[in-house]
Formats: C-alpha cells, structure tokens, sequence
C-alpha cells in the first residue's frame, strides 16, 4: 500500500497535466485519452508491485553480492562479477527497454532494440567493475570523472552527430526501476567492508559512473558503425479499430516473453551465488524469490500500460501543442512537466531516503527533491527551446554543462560529488523516458525544420544534466555553511 501510495502521487500531477492539455489546448481524441488512462492505471499497478519486489528481492541481491565478491579479496573477481552483473541488470531495466524500443522505431530499424540494449549493457558492466575497483583502491571520485568525460568529450568530436541524443539519453535511462536500487545496494555491499568514514562517501557515485558507460559505448558505435547520419520520424500508429482495450491484449504476450528473458539470467546468477556463497536460509530465500516473482509481474504491467497508451498519448499531446499558433507556449509547459516529472520518479525517493540514512538526517529528503524538480524542470524547458529554435544544438548545453559539472567536483564535498552523479541518473526514470521523451518527440514532428532524431532524443541526457549541477552547487552552500559554523 505504501509503494502504491508513492506511485499514485507520482503518476496523477502528470495524467491530470495530460488531461487538462485535451480538453484546452491539445485535443487528442477520445479513444487515445481513454487509452491513455488505462495505461495509467497499468503503469500505477505495474509500478508499485515492480518497486515492492525490488524492495524485497533485488536490493537484497545487490546488498548480497556486493559484500559477497569484496570478501573474496581477489580483483579479478571483483571485476568479472561487477561487469557481469552491471551487463545483467541492465538488460533487465525498463526504462532501457523503453528507449531501445523507441528509437528501433524511429530509425527505422537501423539501430535495432537488441543492439542498443547490448552495446549499453556492455557499457554499465565495465563501469561498475570500475566503480568497484575504485571503491577497494580509494581512487578520488572527482578525478576519476575527469578523465572518463574528457574520453566522452573527444568521442562527442569524433561520433555522427545523430548518435549524441541516444547515447546521452542512454546514460540517463539506464539508471532507472531496476538499476538504482540494485547498483545502490551493490555499491553500499562494498563499500560497507571497507568501514570508515570513506565508506559514507563511497556508497555513492557507482550510479553516476554506471551513467557514463553508455554514453561512451553508444558513441564508439556511433564511430565503427559507418553510419554517417541518421534521420527519424515518428512511426504511424494507426487508428486503432478493435476498440480501446485491443492494444493492451495484442503487447501483453510479447512482453512476457521480453521481461522473462530480461529478468533469467539475473534469476540464475542468484541461484549460483546461492550454492556457492550466500547459503541463505529457506526463509530469506523464499522472501527474495517472491520479490523476483513480483518483480516480474510488475515489469510486465509498467511496460504494457507504456508501450499500449502512454507514450502514444505523450507524442500525441506534444504535437498537439506545438501545432498551435503560438507554439512557444511548450516551453511553461515542458518547465512544468519538468518541475512534476520528478515527484513521479520512484528511484528518487529509493536515492534521498538512502542520503538521509547515509547523513543521519542532516541532508534532508525535501531539499534534495525541490533542487532536483527546479533542474530538471529548466532541463526539460531548455529541451523545449533546442527544438524551437534550429541553430541551438544538443552539444551547446551538453558540452560547457558537464565541464561545469566537472569542474564543480574539485569545489563540492566528495559526498555531495557522488551524490549530484547518482541523482543525474536517477533524475531520468521511467517518466522521463517514457512520457517526456514522447511529448519531445511530438514536439519535434510539428515543428518545421526539426529532425526527431537530433532534437527530440536528448532531452533524458539534459534531465540527467542539471542536477550534477544544482546538487554539487547545494553541498558547495552546505559546505560555506557549515565551515562558517566550524562544523565538520
């Protein structure tokens, strides 16, 4: 009920937005608003037992393994099991699913699901056998980032322009449901048998490297892949004539195949680990395995209440309001999605009730919470102008952001560091990634002279942009504060 609570409240500001777009501004038709509430319903359901089962399954497991593989003291231990496991709960992460799936359709097929799925898990799995490596050696955080976004930066030069929009939007989307409070508990598994005041510090930031891997694999593809330029429209969702409900019923057996062998191979790691490590009791096994059927259940039902009527409904509305006359009126809208976006996105409450046990208390849930609404909702309303205005392009807010991001991390507290990386990834959920990537997408198709596939992919990657900033900018005000105080 609690889980359900949390998600209600997160999905009704953006289903009430949606709904007062229809009947003002942005009408969209009945039968896709209808199927657009049913979807709501399916991604509140889904959601909540999804995040229930994470609770009781797959945190546990990340918790597990984490300690289990730092026990073992061998690196090359730690790093095949920090690559395998990264590759594996990646592929496992509905919010990757989801922007695989869209941009499968809106290349046409030239960059196909399966193969972005791979080439990003790729990159998360060699990023958290590094973040791991780097907790065991006490490697600086902020140094580390320096050199991984120097690499981004000179792949950025090198990379087709039309592969910068998905693999930012990669870095952001693949920390979402799934992958935060498994790589959380991953990094907190670890960095809880170093002990000391640095294992505070260290249980953060594996997510914000996790975020890096995609970026930089998906524009090493974008270099071997030969592909000068891509150009992408939206694909034509015909009227649908076997009714409202028929959608739903026609993605439902596709989807339990695609989340059962999303979820298996995670399923026989954990029994592996079981035989040769864990040796839990039949209790605390039953428990898990439960979590992993509920896990299950509610993959399923997020994934079919998105890819039935929510994204549809999302690019529907997004053209709607830029087809009217005045249509600079999507920036104050894309602001206040932005700015509501963020109370729907589950994986921020797992991160700020994590930072207030980390901190006992002192940095507050609410604080993090309202820095990260005003980011992402300037993020969301810069994303907005980047397809109104043709000459602005991605790069010029991507590239002076992260060097600020990064010149930020030689100024803020080392907590506040791996904090501001964590919540950049954990800021692109499943709302981002699936319903204000689909308005941006809308967007972009009324607009004369945007290309989908340069100007509407991108937005994830600005979401996940600013809060590097506003959190690192907050731990420098603590940080002032504090000091003035004589306060360690």
């Amino acid at each position: 009920m609690e889980k359900l609570k949390e998600v209600i409240f997160a999905v009704l500001p953006i289903t009430i937005i949606v709904l007062i777009l229809n009947f003002t501004v942005a009408p969209i038709g009945a039968n896709l608003v209808w199927r657009f509430i049913i979807g709501a319903i399916f991604i509140i359901f889904g959601l909540a037992i999804f995040l229930f089962g994470a609770d009781i399954g797959i945190q546990p497991i990340g918790s597990l393994m984490g300690s289990s593989i730092t026990k073992r003291k061998k690196l090359w231990i730690m790093i095949f099991f920090g690559f395998i496991l990264g590759f594996l709960i990646s592929i496992a992460e509905p919010d990757l699913q989801v922007l695989a799936r869209q941009v499968n359709e809106v290349t046409s097929g030239a960059i196909t699901q399966a193969r972005l799925v791979i080439v990003v898990s790729i990159g998360v799995g060699v990023l958290v056998a590094l973040g791991l490596v780097r907790i065991v050696f006490n490697i600086p955080i902020n140094k580390l980032f320096t050199v991984l976004y120097g690499i981004i930066f000179v792949l950025v030069i090198l990379a087709p322009e039309s592969f910068l929009g998905i693999a930012f939007d990669s870095g952001g989307a693949t920390t979402g449901s799934m992958t935060v409070p498994f790589i959380l508990a991953l990094g907190l598994g670890v960095s809880s048998t170093q002990g000391g005041k640095a294992s505070e510090e260290d249980s953060f930031g594996l997510l914000g490297l996790a975020s890096a891997g995609p970026m930089m694999a998906v524009l090493t593809m974008g270099i071997f892949s030969g592909i000068e330029s891509l150009t992408g429209s939206l694909p034509n969702y015909p009227e649908n004539i076997n009714g409202i409900l028929y959608p739903f019923v026609e993605e439902i057996p596709k989807l339990l195949l695609e989340v059962t062998l999303a979820l298996l191979p995670l399923l026989i790691l954990f029994l592996l680990f079981q035989m040769l490590f864990f040796k839990l009791s039949k209790k605390e096994l039953r428990r898990i395995l439960k979590g992993l059927v509920y896990t299950f259940i509610g993959f399923t039902m997020f994934l079919t209440g998105v890819n039935a009527g929510f994204m549809e409904a999302g690019s529907a509305i997004g053209h709607a309001v830029a087809s009217v006359e005045n249509n600079w009126i999507v920036i104050p809208i894309g602001f206040f999605l932005g700015f509501t976006v963020i109370l729907a996105e589950p994986a921020v409450y797992i991160l700020n009730e994590q930072i207030e046990d980390v901190t006992s208390g002192h940095i507050k849930k609410k604080v993090i919470l309202y820095t990260l609404s005003i980011g992402v909702a300037i993020a969301v309303s810069l994303s907005m102008v980047r397809i109104l205005v043709p000459k602005v392009r991605l790069w010029h807010f991507l590239v002076p952001g992260y060097l600020v991001a990064v010149v930020l991390t030689y100024f803020a507290p080392t907590l506040f560091v791996g904090i501001a990386f964590d919540s950049g990834g954990v800021a692109s959920g499943p709302m981002t990634a699936t319903f204000i990537l689909a308005f941006a997408q809308g967007v972009a198709e009324a607009t004369e002279g945007a290309n989908v596939l340069i100007d509407a992919f991108g937005v994830i990657a600005m979401v996940a942009l600013t809060p590097l900033i506003a959190i690192q900018v907050l731990g420098v005000i603590y940080n002032y504060k504090a000091t003035k105080k004589g306060v360690e």
